[in-house]
């Protein structure tokens, strides 16, 4: 599989790969990769079934970390890798089991846990729009509404829409995410003893319940160097929410 990806900055300078959240996209991080172009080379991946990536039968946190594998080792050197939620799981993984290919590891408002906060219902709701009456992306909104009151959090979802020929589709595999959606919520069991040393560090929204000072103990087993800073006036979407914010204090931790 070819993962789809965006560029940003100079292929010479160091590369940081980003890998977005469920039903996002590389999209999500356009602005906060310009910011960090000067310095980097960005990558922004669109992970399996999302965005403008290959649809797959499977949606498991070994899977994807495969994929992402396979896309660094084109690039010949480590990485700076950065998740958020979904992807920062995804990233989590990854470094457990590659740790090879990652210089440094940003994990974005996501615990290496199970959750139960679940996105079926939204994705069951996307399922159900009649795309082929919808006129306008008002129409598919309002058709949303109900299951998706927060207009902030529609118009999210409205971003993995597309218009074409033959009208509108959702650009994600929402049947195979709703199929898998346990394996999301959940986390691999890593091998006793196995860890990522490497540089870590976890970035938490003050104003969002998925990572929370409960979780530190299996951070520490697992990334024995992971360092913890949260961003007060921010929800999950902290790169959106307080993006000043975030994108100082991930640079302070890359230039240490």
């Amino acid at each position: 599989m070819r993962l789809a990806v965006v560029e940003n900055g100079a292929s010479s300078s160091p590369p940081l790969v980003i890998l977005h959240g469920l039903l996002g996209s590389s999209r999500n991080w356009g602005s906060v990769a310009k910011a960090l172009s000067d310095s980097w080379h960005v990558l922004a991946f669109d992970l399996p079934n999302h965005g403008a990536s290959p649809w797959a039968e499977t949606m498991d946190y070994p899977f994807m970390a495969r994929e992402i594998a396979a896309a660094i080792e084109t690039l010949g050197r480590k990485v700076v890798l950065l998740g958020h939620s979904m992807g920062g799981k995804a990233a989590m993984t990854l470094a457990l089991t590659r740790p090879d290919l990652v210089e440094r590891l940003v994990v974005v408002d996501i615990a290496p846990v199970a959750y139960d906060h679940t996105f079926a219902p939204f994705i069951r709701a996307m399922r159900a729009v009649r795309l082929s009456e919808m006129r306008s992306r008002a129409d598919v909104s309002a058709a949303l509404t109900v299951a998706v009151p927060d207009p902030a959090f529609r118009a999210f979802l409205l971003q993995n829409l597309e218009s074409g020929a033959e009208g509108y589709r959702w650009r994600p595999n929402l049947a195979v995410l709703l199929a898998h959606m346990d394996d999301i919520l959940g986390f691999p069991a890593s091998p006793p003893g196995r860890n990522y040393s490497g540089p870590t560090l976890f970035i938490a929204g003050g104003r969002s319940e998925y990572l929370r000072p409960i979780h530190r103990d299996v951070i520490a087993a697992l990334f024995p160097a992971a360092r913890h800073t949260v961003i007060a006036d921010a929800g999950h979407w902290i790169h959106a929410d307080a993006q000043t914010a975030f994108i100082t204090s991930l640079v302070d931790f890359l230039r240490r």
